[in-house]
């Protein structure tokens, strides 16, 4: 173990209180004491666990109550680190970026805010606000969900409200769905490199992963086929543009040909593009090519802010609709009234659009920034996207680069985080977005740039 926790056995033993509340106390003491600083890491929560003969979900409940209390941050792949003094990110040497946590850029522009305050405003003014404290139909008023397909005709022309659900957030839609869709014990088709959340979802529900190989148009069809032809999986999982960490969209006649083998072979697709709104222009989604088979999701967590938890998704048809909805409201009950307001008020009045465009704008700048930075470096980008697929040198570990880039203050994310095959490519996802400043992220970027150079 990188840091001691033996010296907790005995106040474990001697208290009364929760041990998930114990925890977060145990780590604000050494923190007081000096045993623990800003930036050391904290035991992985298995290894924790082992070492005070504690069960891991009480564990993992503990973990989280420190990060609620601001004591800790946690980043995908590299761990649980102490936060220290600062609410925000750990800094060391002087630099400070935060380029792990995959979040749209926020825009500069004090006018837009001063918009989008005033748009929020007249939710709390409506005269009717306590209706949106109350319970409502699963999928969204009739007024959420035409302001959703408002929202998805950008990519799925002529779509109606009825075939739309207004959902809180991505990852609880493709929970229902990958339950609903891959029974316990069967096979989910999805990319080599792929969202983390498909892995944990796929442990929960007890469901296997097939990772397909990938080229640089992403998914390849021949792969898809073959495992179709041979193990028959119940659905495809992708996220096809400026996919989540290549940076890959897939182009025209590659979706048509995943399209047609899943209709060859009745799979269903399950198409999640929470990036599809950010470049100028982009193919056909697959929902378009196999109607009858496919869920389109998108939502404003990956173009607006993360914060904003309201997603869509569009079901091949009514009765498939409904049975979405179902297996959603056992889940989740219901999404949030006054963030679904919120969402159908700035989609009405053209605020989404606004923040959109600018949300765009920023994420140009700073991927004409990396590639300032970068240059002569190996990675694939989106020039609308806010994240960037670095390649390391062949000799170099990922998981070991992304540490000694947070030793230096930059947050990386190692490729094992996103790898489903157990053989992780030499590479890093960089994120550009999020409250980091320019500043922080040309920091950054020079950071990295040095690093691959020395590593070299």
């Amino acid at each position: 173990m990188s840091y001691s926790t033996r010296h907790w056995i005995g106040k474990l033993a001697r208290s009364e209180r929760p041990v998930y509340l114990l925890l977060p106390e145990l780590i604000e003491q050494d923190m007081e004491q000096g045993r623990l600083t800003s930036g050391d890491r904290l035991p992985p929560l298995r290894e924790l666990a082992e070492a005070l003969s504690l069960d891991y979900t009480t564990v993992a409940r503990g973990y989280a109550e420190a990060r609620k209390r601001g004591l800790v941050e946690s980043h995908p792949g590299a761990g649980t680190y102490v936060k220290g003094g600062n609410p925000s990110l750990v800094s060391r040497g002087g630099i400070s970026a935060e380029m792990s946590m995959n979040l749209p850029p926020e825009p500069r522009s004090a006018a837009l805010l001063a918009r989008v305050r005033k748009s929020a405003s007249s939710i709390f003014d409506a005269d009717d606000f306590y209706g949106l404290l109350r319970y409502q139909e699963f999928g969204g008023m009739a007024a959420d969900r035409d302001a959703g397909a408002r929202w998805l005709r950008r990519q799925l022309p002529g779509v109606k409200g009825d075939l739309v659900l207004v959902c809180p957030g991505i990852h609880s839609v493709l929970l229902a769905l990958i339950s609903q869709l891959v029974p316990h014990g069967e096979y989910l088709c999805v990319e080599s490199l792929s969202y983390p959340g498909i892995k944990a979802i796929a442990t929960q529900l007890g469901v296997k992963l097939l990772p397909l190989p990938m080229d640089s148009d992403g998914i390849r069809a021949d792969a898809f086929e073959e495992v179709c032809k041979s193990l028959r999986p119940k659905a495809l999982y992708c996220n096809p543009t400026v996919q989540n960490p290549t940076a890959i969209t897939i182009p025209a006649r590659r979706r048509e040909a995943l399209a047609d083998v899943a209709q060859r072979y009745n799979v269903a697709i399950i198409e999640d593009d929470p990036y599809a709104m950010l470049p100028a222009q982009m193919p056909e989604p697959l929902t378009l090519l196999a109607p009858e088979l496919s869920y389109y999701i998108t939502g404003f967590s990956k173009c607006l802010g993360a914060g904003m938890r309201t997603a869509y998704v569009k079901a091949p048809d009514t009765l498939r609709r409904e049975r979405l909805a179902a297996t959603m409201r056992a889940f989740t009950v219901m999404s949030s009234p006054i963030t679904n307001a919120l969402a159908t008020r700035w989609v009405n009045d053209g605020t989404a659009e606004a923040m959109l465009e600018a949300v765009r704008a920023e994420s140009a700048d700073r991927q004409d920034l990396a590639r300032n930075v970068l240059d002569g470096m190996s990675y694939t980008a989106d020039p609308d996207g806010f994240h960037l697929w670095l390649e390391l040198p062949s000799h170099l570990s990922s998981v070991g680069f992304a540490k000694s880039m947070r030793d230096k203050g930059v947050w990386v994310v190692a490729s094992a985080a996103f790898a489903t095959d157990g053989d992780p490519p030499s590479a890093a996802r960089v994120c550009l977005g999020g409250a980091m400043t320019w500043s922080e992220c040309s920091a950054g970027l020079n950071v990295l740039r040095d690093g691959l150079l020395t590593a070299a």
